[in-house]
């Protein structure tokens, strides 16, 4: 029990570590991500820490299997170097009961990770898109900074406010340049310049933005035919905003809705996909066990590239079939299971390979002693 306690411990605090640190740096490029976005006005700076809080189940569904992985091949790798794996060893540790040691810890990680795949991302990835559609609806006058220039999505125009009040109704110092395009040929670009301006909104919810003491300019560059318009008042009906509800995302469907719901295959690959990440864990500590086994002479870093690749490769064949089944180039029994009893004998044979290596050896010297 003392052994077991001390494996355990030694195997959760390397994969707390592991996991916090990729946890950072995954969720930093995100962050910057969504940073730039906010910048270019196509997403409101005061939500940017909500969606990372949406996203950070998702996130944390594909971390911990990684990051188990590299702290059992850390913690193990060690006391191998430390010579303590041999101490264990000549008290009659073997690598069976190493790896059912071991697979308590990585039971627990497979509870927290079965849970976060069938219930907290799913939610937080309904949210985010919820979020994400709001955000969507939302005109260049709700994401507005002043003293910035702001492009629109689709690049069509340009909009710029000096001053703006709190509750973003009236602009002082406006300028907009749009420019107008359509199929066939390029209509030039317009420019408004207003010493204010304030949004208007209907009853009905339409929205006007009223321009005053300015003027509006009309023509194409590098011509000398531009129209030059003073006015006191202008008015322009502004995009009404349409908020959509409906989730389109795969990893949005609720887990009982896959259960219960249409039989698509899009639906068959999703549930595959998130029972296959609770028995990740378990085939990747089958792998870990055997692969953490080095010699103190080369060091505990020896296995840890080539290990690494193989999780990769496990990962990435089990994402790339998750796609073929969603186009029906696999049949729906075999699914994604087949990516799983490969990377499954593998790991058995990693466990088996070098006891029976060393056995074979060690006859073989038997038989040469005798011979002599």
């Amino acid at each position: 029990m003392i052994v077991f306690r001390y494996l355990s411990r030694e195997v959760l605090v390397t994969l707390s570590a592991v996991s916090a640190v990729l946890l950072v740096i995954i969720m930093s490029g995100r962050f910057i991500k969504y940073l730039a976005q906010a910048a270019s006005g196509a997403l409101d700076p005061g939500v940017l820490f909500l969606i990372m809080g949406f996203r950070l189940p998702g996130f944390m569904q594909l971390i911990l299997p990684l990051g188990l992985f590299l702290g059992i091949l850390l913690a193990y790798g060690r006391l191998y170097l430390e010579s303590e794996m041999t101490v264990l060893a000549a008290t009659g540790m073997s690598q069976q009961r190493l790896l059912w040691m071991t697979l308590a810890p990585a039971a627990l990680v497979s509870l927290l990770v079965a849970w976060l795949s069938f219930s907290l991302a799913p939610q937080g990835a309904t949210q985010f898109q919820l979020l994400i559609n709001k955000q969507d609806a939302m005109t260049e006058f709700d994401t507005l900074v002043p003293g910035r220039f702001q492009l629109l999505r689709d690049g069509s125009r340009v909009t710029y406010t000096e001053t703006m009040t709190d509750d973003r109704i009236n602009l002082g110092g406006v300028f907009i340049s749009e420019k107008k395009v359509d199929e066939k040929k390029d209509h030039g670009i317009t420019v408004l310049v207003a010493e204010k301006g304030r949004q208007e909104i209907k009853p009905d919810g339409s929205r006007y933005l009223i321009l005053n003491n300015g003027y509006r300019y009309d023509g194409n560059p590098g011509q000398a035919d531009y129209r030059a318009i003073q006015y006191d008042t202008y008015g322009a009906l502004l995009p009404k905003p349409d908020i959509s509800d409906e989730i389109t995302d795969r990893d949005a469907i609720a887990t009982s809705e896959l259960l219960t719901g249409e039989n698509s295959l899009r639906n068959k690959a999703e549930l595959q996909w998130r029972i296959s990440l609770p028995i990740l864990v378990f085939i990747v500590t089958l792998m870990a066990v055997p692969l953490a086994r080095v010699n103190p002479r080369q060091g505990r870093f020896l296995k840890l590239l080539p290990a690494i690749l193989l999780y990769m490769a496990y990962l990435t064949i089990l994402i790339a079939a998750r796609g073929a089944l969603e186009k029906g180039k696999i049949p729906g029994p075999l699914g994604l299971w087949w990516v799983h009893l490969i990377f499954l004998s593998i790991g058995l044979g990693l466990l088996y390979w070098e006891p029976l290596r060393l056995k074979m050896a060690s006859r073989r010297d038997a038989s040469e002693v005798t011979r002599g």
